[in-house]
């Protein structure tokens, strides 16, 4: 069996006292969408400056591509995209790519012809001999994007990286990601948006205070969470439905949406015997579906009431 291209072993990361990262394990194999997931202050950034050395483990290793010997000498296979944009902002777009290609060993020529090619692939050419500064901060973080990808990484690890963008420039970014795993590269992205994942990742990691919660194929971390779930949709009349949804021998939780609604059965519970009851109740319903259970409604049940703990400590 190959190695993975990411390996965490029991790796643990303190700074003054606080536990950031608590013997945290995991693996990264070669291909696909990997989804570091987890609340905010969970340490997927500390977990992510670990696997690229810029900052060591107190306890436990990490080795990429099979290898022990740290990101930092193998960066010429490696794509990063930190959460903290960063670039030279008098610098030209242009001369930007190019200076970052150079620093991945990529010639002066090739790396211009690349970052052309990438500044047309993110639509944004026609700022090619802009200054940095002079780009809104969606356009700064594609050419961030842009020059984590130039030298054609085996490994993209790209944290946050659709934060802050509209829903038009994080579909061409997220369609692009799609498209590198197509082509058997590796991408390790951390969020804290779980309808990002659901939809990209084939396998994940929920981590909260620095451990895993859960981790695996995200098909199997859905049946492995087990349960019989339903989808809602409403068209009116939805307060006729609240004595229906708050009855625990139907209804064991649910997530509302107002307009919508995902739910978890009772133990038992017979959904024909739910959706009977809204229909007596002239619940208008646009659908009512047997599904399986998001990625929202896990990451919910298995750490909704330690992400708050963790925020009123904070706030303490």
């Amino acid at each position: 069996m190959t190695s993975p291209s990411v390996r965490i072993t029991t790796v643990t990361k303190r700074f003054s006292g606080h536990v950031a990262v608590n013997r945290l394990s995991l693996e990264v194999f070669a291909g696909g969408i990997f989804g570091l997931l987890g609340p905010n202050g969970a340490g997927k950034s500390t977990t992510i400056r670990l696997i690229m050395g810029i900052l060591e483990p107190d306890e436990g290793s990490i080795s990429l591509f099979g290898l022990p010997d740290g990101s930092r000498k193998l960066s010429a296979r490696i794509g990063y995209l930190p959460e903290e944009r960063g670039l030279y902002k008098k610098m030209q777009v242009l001369d930007h790519l190019v200076f970052l290609g150079e620093t991945k060993g990529i010639s002066r020529h090739d790396a211009r012809i690349r970052a052309r090619a990438w500044l047309e692939r993110l639509g944004i050419a026609d700022w090619a001999q802009k200054k940095v500064e002079d780009l809104s901060k969606g356009m700064q973080q594609k050419v961030q994007f842009a020059g984590a990808l130039l030298h054609e990484p085996e490994l993209v690890i790209l944290d946050e990286p659709f934060s802050g963008l509209d829903p038009v420039n994080a579909q061409v970014m997220k369609d692009i990601v799609v498209a590198i795993a197509a082509e058997g590269r590796t991408v390790l992205f951390s969020t804290h948006v779980m309808e990002q994942a659901e939809r990209m990742c084939d396998h994940i990691a929920i981590i909260a205070r620095g451990a895993t919660v859960v981790s695996g194929a995200v098909a199997q971390v859905k049946a492995d969470f087990g349960g019989r779930h339903v989808a809602l949709g409403f068209t009116h009349d939805k307060e006729r439905a609240t004595a229906i949804l708050a009855d625990r021998t139907l209804v064991a939780s649910i997530d509302d949406y107002g307009a919508s609604a995902q739910l978890q059965l009772a133990e038992g519970a017979d959904p024909q015997a739910l959706l009977a009851a809204l229909v007596h109740e002239r619940v208008g319903l646009r659908h009512f579906e047997l599904v399986e259970p998001s990625l929202q409604s896990i990451f919910i049940a298995k750490v909704g009431a330690d992400a708050a703990v963790a925020r009123a400590e904070v706030s303490a």
